[in-house]
């Protein structure tokens, strides 16, 4: 086996493996339990999950989605989450051990999987954690000190942070209800540090533009209520991946807006 298909294999496994893992956070970041204490246990009956049972995929095909204490559904969203990591992280494996290579492949894996974590607890609970935005400001701000210049991540997260602060406050003042919640405008400040102004300020309206749409949209079904709050944290990472992932197709997508 040629090393180039060896660092494929190994990017899919630590991928799926970091993907357990994530699956461990996304419950318990939201609920404030410590992350490596106790061990994992079936949310129903609390029987300590064994490590056998907890074979990334494998264990959930195994066990038919079924705790095999109680019998209790396993969300499908714990395998969702182990297979995107690991293809994600084939998606982008290395080709060999250059040191370049290897810190790419970690730094935009990284970035990745914050989103996700950010992506499904803002779904299921309308929160986005200030240790995700923490730890994703300072990948951005360790990237952005070696690779951009200085006005590029220091004007960017000023920017990402306080305009929406801004209009925020001034929409509170106005309406007297909380337009944009603390964790979006964290959020929109740590991808300032990446993005930079401008990037920062498109993310901004593309979010906005791709939100009213979606809840224009689930209104109008009535698949939700006007005054039902919809989580803002998935359209800010969803056009934050392809800015940071596809930012070729996302140049050329820019480049039809006027």
């Amino acid at each position: 086996m040629s090393l180039e298909s060896l660092l494929s294999l190994f990017a899919l496994l630590f991928g799926l493996i970091v993907g357990s893992f994530l699956n461990a956070l996304i419950y318990r970041l939201p609920r404030e339990i410590n992350i490596a204490y106790p061990r994992s246990s079936c949310t129903s009956c609390k029987k300590i999950i064994p490590w056998y049972e907890n074979i990334p995929v494998f264990s959930y095909i195994f066990l038919r989605g079924k705790c095999s204490e109680c019998g209790a559904k396993i969300s499908w969203s714990y395998p969702a989450v182990e297979l995107a990591c690991g293809l994600f992280a084939l998606f982008i494996a290395p080709s060999s051990l250059n040191n370049n290579e290897l810190l790419s492949f970690f730094f935009y894996f990284s970035v990745f999987c914050c989103f996700v974590v950010h992506f499904i607890v803002d779904l299921k609970h309308q929160i986005l954690p200030d240790s995700v935005n923490l730890y994703l400001a300072c990948l951005f701000l360790v990237y952005g000190f070696f690779t951009t210049p200085w006005t590029h991540w220091l004007i960017g997260a000023a920017l990402g942070f306080g305009f929406p602060l801004i209009v925020s406050w001034v929409f509170y003042q106005l309406k007297g209800q909380v337009g944009l919640g603390g964790g979006d405008i964290k959020l929109y400040g740590a991808l300032g540090l990446y993005l930079g102004p401008i990037g920062v300020m498109q993310n901004l309206f593309l979010s906005c533009f791709l939100g009213a749409i979606v809840g224009l949209s689930l209104i109008a079904t009535k698949l939700i209520k006007r005054e039902n709050p919809i989580p803002f944290g998935p359209f800010i990472i969803l056009v934050a991946a392809v800015q940071i992932f596809a930012d070729q197709w996302f140049g050329h997508l820019i480049s039809y807006i006027p």
